[in-house]
């Protein structure tokens, strides 16, 4: 691997390292109601994560980042033929998520989740649509040739890898784990605990969208 290539890598873990452990801190002082003071700066706030991206969702039709202005978002990249992480990161999100819509509908309606796959190859639309319908009915899943793909995963500061032995046809892909919380302005405000229990993800989605 390239020294470029390599220093690109190792600076982009730093920067995911460092978000994380803002995420620690922010969950070790939680607000003493529940919820994010008016004047609290989110973890993320400020970092450079996300930008714009046009995919293909499961329905088969071109989506872009501003159909989702106004909205928060929580974002999280994986793939479906992902035999055990990505299956249970995404179960946990979205139960978080299902229960934040129990405590306060009116605030959860202004989330919208979205699943990108980091396997272009075999992450067709009809592929997508059957899995992300497993986890929530409004999780949208987005994918796009390995162009796209790479662009919007150096973007949101995701790094992966596929793994293929040569002469077979089945590989599996190493990745960041990350589930972010985005703002409506498609602004970074947090990582999701995704690890942690279903309500820590409702909290976390309750402290910051408003």
């Amino acid at each position: 691997m390239s020294g470029p290539v390599m220093n690109n890598i190792i600076n982009t873990a730093k920067i995911v390292l460092a978000a994380s452990l803002l995420t620690l801190m922010a969950a070790c002082n939680p607000a003493s109601d529940g919820g994010g003071s008016a004047d609290a700066a989110p973890p993320l706030a400020g970092a450079k994560i996300g930008g714009s991206f046009t995919l293909t969702d499961q329905d088969g039709d071109r989506v872009s980042d501003d159909q989702f202005d106004g909205q928060y978002r929580i974002m999280y990249f994986g793939y479906t033929y992902c035999p055990d992480v990505c299956p249970i990161d995404l179960a946990n999100i979205m139960l978080g998520l299902k229960q934040a819509e129990k405590e306060n509908p009116e605030l959860a309606k202004k989330i919208q989740p979205i699943f990108i796959s980091v396997d272009p190859e075999r992450d067709t639309p009809a592929v997508l649509k059957q899995y992300v319908s497993a986890f929530h009915p409004r999780l949208i899943g987005l994918t796009g040739s390995p162009e796209e793909i790479a662009a919007v995963a150096k973007k949101y500061l995701i790094i992966y890898d596929i793994r293929k032995d040569e002469g077979s046809t089945e590989y599996l892909v190493d990745h960041s784990r990350q589930a972010y919380l985005f703002g409506p302005k498609g602004e970074p405000l947090a990582l999701l605990p995704f690890d942690g229990t279903p309500q820590q993800v409702a909290d976390e989605i309750n402290r910051w969208v408003r």
